[in-house]
């Protein structure tokens, strides 16, 4: 899931959010300003209703990312690299640039995270009856109830034993440990994820042919979600069998045609596609002939044509902090997920802030069409 809106570090975790949140925050606003809140406590100003419902949807957002949160922070404890949190429309996700090395760590990481749902939506349970009990408004009340209700929900439905549920993974844990088999662990959790996609999906438009309840939608789109990520997680997975221990420095290409930072888009331009630079991407090299950043032909091509013999390649190109990186002794598998995330799908191979090579995913899927018939077991 792509992040729009970046929100800077927590616990030194980058958290960004995705455009759908507006969705669920938009959703969640009305369904408690128009709906729960007027009918279960009518009389107050409508302003009153939407400000409390905007309240509780941030809030609901808030707790989305300690669940999330809790996830990294328990998986860099564990040993697992953290990319970042997005926040989307249904949910959240924490990217792991890693796999879990053993079945505990797994438990650990997939765990911690409805935990953390259960222990708020008890929090917010307790916080209601407490306000209940000191008299405090019956809207407000109302409101910090709904917030425990729907975190206990989240945290019953992501103990589901279904990938790409937090209790898919601890099924895959249990697989692992039982069998010793990863890669068949993944596909036992990945088979029980689609299986109850599907049951949401049938029992979701069933509910809106039959009884016209338009509501059904939801858990269909949520079951749909559930085939996709489950299929994705399995495929993910096989992929990290076929490229286990295959370092970087193997697939990159080596000593990729560089630019300096002061060239001209205009001298850049004038030898290709034919000469020198006929590829569609470019290591950027300072004065001191260490990387700067990437260039790509469509970055190339915003700048304006008639600024291009005085715009510099250091002017518009993608900064290196902004670029995938890597070392040749990394691991293909640990770098793939933050090649798939990448703006550029590209990622630079640095030695000591030199470029060596440079990676994209067809170097990668070069590679697996060699390798997968290789491990493929004859039958």
């Amino acid at each position: 899931m792509t992040e729009t809106l970046p929100l800077g570090r927590i616990a030194g975790v980058r958290v960004g959010l995705n455009w759908s949140v507006l969705v669920i925050i938009a959703l969640v606003t009305v369904t408690l300003a128009v709906g729960r809140f007027p009918d279960a406590h009518p009389g107050h100003p409508t302003w009153v209703y939407w400000a409390l419902a905007l309240l509780a949807a941030l809030v609901f957002l808030a707790s989305l990312l300690a669940h999330e949160l809790a996830h990294a922070i328990v998986a860099r404890r564990n040993g697992v690299k953290v990319d970042g949190i997005t926040l989307w429309m249904l949910g959240g996700v924490a990217r792991l640039d890693s796999e879990a090395r053993t079945p505990g760590a797994e438990v650990r990481i997939a765990g911690v995270g409805p935990l953390t749902s259960a222990v708020a939506g008890g929090t917010f349970l307790g916080l209601a009856m407490w306000l209940d009990a000191l008299h405090a408004s019956a809207l407000v009340v109302e409101a910090v109830a709904w917030l425990g209700g729907i975190n206990i929900v989240l945290a019953v439905f992501n103990a589901l034993p279904a990938a790409p549920l937090d209790g898919g993974r601890l099924l895959r844990a249990f697989l692992w440990h039982r069998t010793g088999d990863r890669l068949r662990a993944t596909h036992g959790a990945a088979v029980a994820g689609r299986t109850l996609g599907w049951f949401m999906i049938v029992t979701g438009f069933t509910a809106m042919i039959f009884a016209g309840d338009l509501s059904g939608l939801w858990p269909a789109l949520i079951g749909w979600f559930l085939i996709a990520a489950a299929t994705a997680e399995e495929r993910q997975t096989e992929l990290r069998g076929v490229l286990d221990d295959i370092p970087v420095g193997r697939v990159m290409t080596r000593a990729p045609v560089t630019v300096q930072a002061t060239t001209t888009l205009a001298s850049l331009i004038a030898e290709g596609p034919f000469g020198r630079y006929r590829h569609s991407a470019f290591p950027v090299l300072s004065a001191d002939g260490r990387a700067a950043g990437l260039v790509t032909v469509s970055l190339i091509n915003r700048a304006p044509f008639q600024a291009r013999s005085t715009t510099t390649i250091g002017e518009v190109m993608r900064p290196l902090a902004d670029v995938t990186t890597a070392g040749a002794d990394d691991l293909v598998v640990d770098l793939l997920p933050r090649l798939e995330a990448s703006r550029d799908r590209r990622a630079l191979v640095l030695d000591d802030g030199h470029v060596v090579g440079i990676v994209t995913l067809t170097d990668v899927t070069r590679a697996l069409h060699w390798l997968a018939p290789a491990t493929r077991p004859r039958t």
